[in-house]
C-alpha cells in the first residue's frame, strides 16, 4: 500500500489558472505533472499504484476559510478511500478557536500551514497558541518546511525553528514537510533527528542525497517518516522509484513500509 501523504488540487473552475499562477510564482523550477484537478490527481493515482492521497489546502485570506474547509470536506466524502483532505485556517484570524472548531466540526483531520504564501514566523507566541489548540482537537499540523523558490531567504520556517515548537507542545503530531526543511538538511540532522516531530519526503529525491536520506531515517527513526510527493509539483512516481530502489541493507523492508504507508494509516487512524 501506498499513501502520498502531501499533495494539492483545486476546484476544477479554478484549476487551470492557479496551477499557472503558482508556476510563475515559483519561477518554473517545478513542472506540474498534473492540471492541478480532482480527477487529475486520480488518474496519476491509478497510473502509479498509489493507493490515497492526503491533500493539502492552503488558506492565504480570511475569507477563503470557510469555502476551502468545506470543499476539502466535499472531496473527502465523495472519494472516500482515495483521498483524504487537510483543512486549513488564516494564521492571521481574529478567532483561531472559531476557525479551528470549524475544521473540526467538518470532521476533517489536519491542518496545513505555509509560512510563506502566509506570511508568518513559524514558533511565534500566536502560532504557538493555535498549533496548541489545534492539537488538544486531536490535529495533525503539516507545516512546508524551508526553501521555496517564489520567496527570498531568509525562511520564515527552518529546523531549529521547528525544534523549539516541539519543545513547546504537549504532544500531538506535527509535520515538517520536505525532510524537515528543503535545503536545510544539514540542520534536520543538527536539530530535529530524534525529537518527536514526523518529516515528510516530499519534494526531496531530487535535491537530498541517499546517504543523507538515509542517515535521517537511522537518527530520526523510519517510524517518523512519512511518504509524500507535493503533487503536482513532483512525480510521486520517480520519488516512490528511489525509495524502492534502497536495498534490505540500506532500510528494513518493515521500515520501507512504515515509510510508504504504515505511519500514515497509524497517525490518520485508518
Amino acid at each position: 500500500m501506498i499513501i502520498d501523504f502531501h499533495t494539492h488540487i483545486f476546484p476544477d473552475k479554478i484549476a487551470e489558472r492557479t496551477i499557472a499562477s503558482l508556476f510563475e510564482e515559483a519561477k518554473g523550477i517545478y513542472i506540474p505533472v498534473s492540471d492541478g484537478t480532482v480527477s487529475g490527481l486520480l488518474k496519476n493515482m491509478n497510473e502509479w499504484n498509489i493507493d490515497i492521497s492526503i491533500v493539502q489546502p492552503i488558506v492565504t485570506k480570511q475569507s477563503q476559510t470557510k469555502n476551502i474547509n468545506e470543499w476539502a470536506a466535499e472531496i473527502s466524502r465523495d472519494y472516500t478511500g482515495k483521498i483524504i483532505s487537510f483543512g486549513g485556517i488564516f494564521p492571521h484570524t481574529d478567532d483561531y478557536k472559531r476557525d479551528i472548531d470549524f475544521v473540526v466540526s467538518l470532521g476533517l483531520k489536519g491542518l496545513k500551514f505555509h509560512a510563506e504564501y502566509q506570511d508568518f514566523i513559524i514558533d511565534g507566541e500566536k502560532m504557538l497558541k493555535i498549533y496548541d489548540y489545534a492539537l488538544s482537537k486531536n490535529l495533525i499540523i503539516l507545516h512546508h518546511a524551508g526553501f521555496d523558490p517564489a520567496y527570498p531567504e531568509p525562511f520564515k520556517s527552518n529546523p531549529e525553528r521547528f525544534a523549539h515548537i516541539i519543545k513547546k507542545m504537549r504532544g500531538g503530531i506535527i509535520i515538517a514537510a520536505h525532510l524537515g526543511g528543503h535545503a536545510q538538511w544539514d540542520d534536520v540532522e543538527k536539530y530535529l533527528c530524534g525529537t518527536d516531530i514526523y518529516l515528510d519526503t516530499s519534494m526531496g529525491f531530487e535535491y537530498f542525497s541517499k546517504e543523507q536520506f538515509l542517515r535521517i531515517v537511522k537518527n530520526h527513526g523510519s517510524d517518523k517518516i512519512l511518504f509524500g510527493s507535493d503533487a503536482p509539483w513532483s512525480n510521486a512516481k520517480t520519488e516512490i522509484e528511489h525509495l524502492k530502489t534502497l536495498s534490505p541493507s540500506e532500510i528494513s523492508e518493515a521500515g520501507l513500509n512504515a515509510i510508504l504507508s504504515g505511519n500514515a494509516k497509524r497517525i490518520l487512524q485508518i
